[in-house]
């Protein structure tokens, strides 16, 4: 074997041993969380007051077909605060990775469809929330809803 090819692979041992798929699975949580909760609080005043500009967002710029603007604030409100919270927590993981992804389709087709590589990081860092779960840092592996096998 070529001295190259020995310390990439000594190099690769020891980034598998110090970045374990919990970790990962970990910092992932956090990242698309942190995207999300602080795009929702942009959204309100004090704790979860839905501001006038926030309505009126939705009755120009992010209008959805078949969906009123006030239910649509609402919905995209409450869901940018309830499931980053679950995300840190690491409880209802896939759930709630699955909801912000379902976000981010419905963001993507049809408010800011040129916006397709941001969303495109986004789903890459939910997609192995959902097929993995939470890891072992979690609320989900701790309460045994998933197995502690990441």
């Amino acid at each position: 074997m070529t001295q190259p090819a020995t310390a990439y692979r000594h190099a690769a041992g020891l980034a598998a041993r110090l970045l374990p798929p919990s970790l990962l699975l970990l910092v992932q949580r956090l990242g698309i969380a942190g995207i999300f909760f602080l795009s929702g609080r942009t959204k309100v005043s004090g704790v979860l007051t839905i501001t006038d500009s926030t309505y009126e967002l939705f009755r120009t710029d992010y209008r959805l077909p078949l969906v009123p603007p006030e239910i649509a604030a609402h919905a995209a409100t409450y869901s940018e605060h309830l499931f980053p919270l679950l995300l840190v927590m690491g409880l209802g993981t896939r759930f709630a990775a699955l909801a912000l992804l379902g976000m981010t389709s419905v963001i993507e087709v049809f408010v800011y469809p040129d916006a397709w590589p941001t969303h495109l990081g986004w789903a890459g860092l939910m997609l192995p929330l959902i097929a993995m779960g939470g890891g072992r840092w979690s609320l989900d592996a701790l309460f045994g809803i998933e197995p502690r096998t990441a």
